[in-house]
């Protein structure tokens, strides 16, 4: 847990990485999923010094409920996609579809 969380953060950080760990997932896993969550919402409450477009302007985690985690029958959203595809630096982003940024990221990630 970074140390500029709140309390309040805190506590929320423990509740989701158990219910992650009841839910089967890894130690590792259950901690990432629990920071993302935490981070999205303090980026959406204005907690956070940084925050990325897609974390201000998605729906929060708690309306969310699971939706979109990027494991059903579509995969990531073009927005998760497109982020993505900034992040590894992929030439003509802003002009391609889901399909072609997901063929993008899926051939830089698998350098």
């Amino acid at each position: 847990m970074p140390d500029a969380w709140s309390r309040k953060r805190e506590r929320q950080y423990e509740h989701v990485k158990d219910s992650q760990l009841d839910a089967g997932r890894s130690e590792e896993e259950a901690e990432e999923i629990a920071a993302r969550t935490v981070n999205k919402t303090r980026a959406q409450s204005g907690e956070a010094q940084e925050a990325s477009r897609t974390s201000t302007e998605d729906m929060s985690p708690a309306e969310r409920g699971g939706r979109r985690s990027g494991s059903g029958p579509q995969g990531r959203t073009r927005d998760q996609l497109y982020e993505d595809a900034r992040r590894l630096d992929v030439e003509g982003r802003s002009s391609m579809t889901k399909e072609e940024l997901e063929e993008a990221v899926t051939e830089r990630e698998d350098r």
